[in-house]
């Protein structure tokens, strides 16, 4: 028999709406490979008898069973789920237990999955690596000396491992992109509006969406049609429909794929590409091109990010309810931001938003020509734990910007992106690259991404899977 693990989220949530296996059958034995593999540092919080009594609560599947009825998930360290600790990666924050949960949980609970608890995230999500004094660090399941990035880390290694059939997840500048490519997974960032529990429409900027991440293609639309199912009275919809697990079988057709190196962060930061990342980009453009999609340069030369970006960033985290005289209570890249933050004139803030919005205008109209734009997921291999030197607040900001550059400008445009993993680095090592959408533009991203996918034939697994 395949073991449950084996199965991805389709399948096993196929597998329990035929009752081949009962929800606490699922729930227990995610939980024992969670526990098996605590080094990893995926989850922040483990649920364990919670998850057993809500798997136990559904009793028989019904015929009008939710698309993830039964399905073990956890929730991000920054979404409350009432009853459970959230800490939000902080210590600050070590013995809040919400009254309340968010609405992704909600959105959960609805479409039927059974949370196991909490996948570890940086401190108030502010950072591009998953390494906390909190906890231990997120390991890449590949190399366990090399962290697994951020701020989605715990969830993305969870799916690499095996731990998870997939997870939630939510990203305000790369921190579902980052991670998944670095530990070699699918992770979507849907459009801005797309999802309605997390729409990003309430962040400085409108810059964090919720989103899947998935060992195929396949099962993150599934994970995204079940997170953009709910009937929130205030919900948004982005242009363009799903369902996006029923889309993957239309035909992709011919299509005009734009190519990209440029990073926003050239003109500031010294950028230099991995051969590997390099590889993995020429790679995937033979293997769209063999499939007969026209492919030319997107010729983008972006101005005037890195100050605007920052600026957002900062005022992102002038918003964690942390008072100014406790900030040294912080990890010291959060204590920096917040303070820079916090610091920002009315002035400063409104024209970083309206250079956002500018930067938005800018960027659509330069990729409306192509129907997707393909860049590398990231520019450096996963780096050693320790190497994006959170003691030193400057050095980490620009070592998070040289390892993901084209990350961040996706969410400031409020674009789909797919990072989807297409190649190896010596030694074995998943190498991604990524899809840029048009605006409401998911179903075609995910399409490409399937087609890359199948190119490459089943996903490796990192040892001891």
């Amino acid at each position: 028999m395949t073991a449950l693990h084996e199965l991805g989220l389709r399948g096993l949530a196929a597998a329990l709406r035929r009752g081949d296996v009962t929800p606490a059958e699922a729930a227990g034995h995610f939980l024992a490979r969670i526990e098996a593999r605590r080094d990893l540092g995926a989850f922040a919080e483990v649920t364990a008898d919670a998850a057993l009594r809500r798997a136990a609560s559904l009793g028989r599947p019904p015929a009008d069973a939710p698309p993830l009825w039964g399905v073990p998930l956890a929730d991000k360290d920054l979404t409350a789920r009432a009853g459970v600790p959230t800490r939000y990666g902080s210590r600050w924050s070590a013995h809040d237990v919400p009254a309340r949960s968010d609405p992704l949980a909600l959105a959960l609970d609805d479409a039927g999955a059974v949370s196991l608890g909490k996948t570890a995230t940086p401190e108030f999500g502010l950072t591009g690596f998953t390494e906390t004094r909190i906890g231990p660090p997120a390991r890449d399941p590949w190399d366990p000396a090399n962290g697994a990035g951020g701020s989605s880390g715990g969830a993305a290694v969870a799916v690499a491992a095996g731990l998870l059939p997939a997870a939630p997840a939510s990203d305000g500048g790369g921190s579902i992109r980052i991670p998944s490519a670095t530990v070699g997974v699918v992770g979507l960032k849907p459009s801005r509006g797309r999802v309605p529990a997390g729409s990003g429409l309430d962040s400085p900027g409108g810059l964090a969406v919720a989103g899947p991440i998935a060992r195929t293609v396949d099962d993150a639309a599934l994970l995204l049609d079940a997170l953009t199912a709910g009937p929130l009275p205030y919900a948004t919809r982005a242009p363009g429909e799903g369902p996006f697990a029923d889309a993957l079988r239309a035909p992709a057709g011919r299509l005009r794929i734009g190519m990209t190196t440029v990073s926003p962060w050239d003109e500031s930061l010294d950028i230099r590409l991995d051969v590997s990342a390099r590889e993995a980009f020429a790679h995937a453009a033979r293997v769209l091109s063999g499939a007969g999609h026209e492919l030319e340069d997107a010729a983008w030369r972006p101005e005037g990010y890195a100050d605007m970006f920052m600026t957002l960033w900062r005022a992102s985290a002038a918003r964690i309810p942390v008072p100014d005289e406790r900030l040294d209570e912080l990890e010291p890249i959060t204590a920096w931001l917040a303070r820079e933050g916090r610091a920002l004139s009315a002035e400063r803030l409104l024209g970083a938003l309206a250079a956002a919005t500018a930067f938005e205008r800018r960027t659509i109209e330069a990729f409306a020509g192509f129907d997707a734009v393909l860049t590398p997921a990231l520019g450096l291999l996963p780096r050693p734990i320790g190497w994006f030197a959170q003691d030193d607040p400057e050095l980490s900001f620009a070592r998070q910007c040289e390892y993901a550059p084209y990350s961040s400008f996706v969410n400031v445009a409020g674009l789909p992106a797919v990072t989807v993993p297409v190649a190896e680095a010596p030694g074995g090592h998943p190498v991604s690259v990524q899809l840029i959408g048009r605006p409401g533009g998911e179903a075609v991203v995910l399409r490409l991404a399937a087609q890359l996918e199948a190119a490459r034939g089943a996903l490796p697994r990192p040892p001891a899977w």
